[in-house]
């Protein structure tokens, strides 16, 4: 079912549906305090054409971001550790196996092997304290 978010992460979270208006079209992935600007991400699962593929969101800029997490040169995950998605300074999100640089607000490459390439990103927003995934 398309959509549908299974959390893979360090500690359990509760998949609540969206905020008043929203309903099933929507599902909460973490709180928003969760997020630290350029800090660790939160990693989970979600349902594409019958498939569970790995996705994360990060924070930056004060915005939240969310893309599968396949490389866009080879489909490999990108964190060298859970959540760990930004390079040092915390400016890019960072391949750990080929070191393919991408935009954290558009998921665009930004230099290493991916040249011309994008994450896949997913629609996301936050709302009464937490940060929610919109179904495809």
């Amino acid at each position: 079912m398309a959509g549908k978010v299974r959390l893979n992460t360090v500690r359990d979270r509760h998949c609540d549906p969206g905020p008043p208006g929203v309903g099933n079209d929507a599902r909460a992935i973490c709180a928003s305090g969760d997020l630290a600007d350029g800090g660790d991400g939160i990693r989970f699962d979600i349902e594409r054409k019958g498939e569970t593929v790995p996705a994360f969101i990060v924070r930056h800029g004060g915005k939240v971001y969310a893309y599968l997490n396949r490389c866009a040169h080879i489909a490999m995950e990108l964190d060298w550790k859970p959540g760990k998605f930004f390079d040092a300074e915390g400016e890019y999100l960072i391949c750990s196996t080929h070191g393919a640089l991408y935009a954290p607000e558009s998921g665009a490459c930004r230099g290493g092997p991916c040249r011309g390439a994008a994450l896949s990103r997913l629609d996301v927003y936050e709302a009464d304290g937490k940060v929610y995934l919109m179904k495809d």
